[in-house]
């Protein structure tokens, strides 16, 4: 599972670092926060689903490139604003200064709003060799559709909402689902999509994978944010419990966040068992998800 995560990984970079120099240079300093946050590394999950899932589907690397790159582009617009002062108010993203700190707040929020287009142009514009125009459209969609109010904002959204509030178990996990998981079954659906598959029965399966390890990562990370060491983190440890958020360890306690977390591991691999493909580094993946120490 790590060797093929570091293999996709070193792909990943190439191609971002590629896109970025072939950028025509607008503004120094913008070009230069949007690399910055887009090349400061972290464990690249989303893209790793897309080529993993994607040729596991049969689906080229050549083709799996365009999508990976977009969904790494707009989580990395998320990021810089999740830490801006208004919303998160960070200061450390993955052991550096959030964009904010490194740069400033103007920028910060440029450079997010940029790399949101980007991973648009970087989806639609992709020269493709074996993905039908209607699938490239259905890909821009759903990037729409899960970034977006219904998705990953919306979210951030109740996130902000429910700051130092009771929150409901179930308010929660919808909560995470569209924050965390919703970029997750996109890369998920991305993969089906850029692939030569088409059925229905498959793709389920598929999304009901990536939701529960969606859930699964959503629940590793407020294990973390108790049990973690800010320096393996790369970002700043006990901030939930600081800011008063709702976490899964703050309402159901830590022993069973640690037992919901192996249960939705259980309910992924489920899934996998039904699907006629090599499954292994989608397996692994999950196993990961929640072994993870940051």
């Amino acid at each position: 599972m790590l060797v093929a995560l570091s293999h996709y990984q070193q792909r990943l970079e190439q191609q971002l670092t590629q896109q970025l120099d072939a950028r025509p240079l607008t503004d120094p300093v913008l070009l230069q926060a949007m690399r910055y946050s887009l090349l400061l590394g972290g464990k690249r999950l989303r893209p790793y689903l897309v080529y993993s899932c994607g040729q596991m589907l049969g689906a080229s690397l050549t083709d799996l490139d365009g999508p990976a790159c977009a969904i790494e582009a707009l989580h990395t617009y998320s990021l810089i604003h999740d830490d801006l002062p208004a919303m998160d108010n960070d200061d450390l993203r993955r052991g550096k200064p959030t964009c904010h700190k490194a740069f400033d707040e103007a920028n910060a929020i440029l450079a997010g709003d940029a790399l949101q287009a980007l991973a648009f142009e970087w989806l639609s514009l992709h020269p493709y060799q074996n993905v039908a125009p209607n699938r490239i459209v259905a890909m821009v969609q759903q990037l729409a559709l899960q970034s977006g109010y219904n998705g990953m904002c919306g979210g951030q959204a109740i996130d902000l909402a429910h700051t130092d509030k009771k929150m409901t178990l179930d308010a929660l996990e919808q909560m995470h689902q569209l924050k965390t998981g919703a970029l997750i079954e996109c890369a998920i659906r991305f993969a089906y999509l850029a692939s030569p598959v088409d059925n229905e029965q498959h793709l389920a399966a598929l999304v009901r994978y990536s939701r529960a390890i969606g859930l699964a990562f959503q629940v590793q990370d407020d294990i973390l944010d108790i049990e973690g060491d800010t320096a393996v983190l790369g970002k700043t440890a006990g901030s939930d419990q600081k800011a008063n958020k709702a976490t899964y360890p703050a309402l159901l306690g830590l022993p069973q966040a640690k037992q919901k977390a192996i249960q939705l591991v259980e309910q992924a691999q489920a899934e996998l068992h039904s699907l006629p493909y090599d499954t292994t580094a989608l397996a692994g993946l999950a196993q990961y998800v929640i072994a993870r120490q940051y």
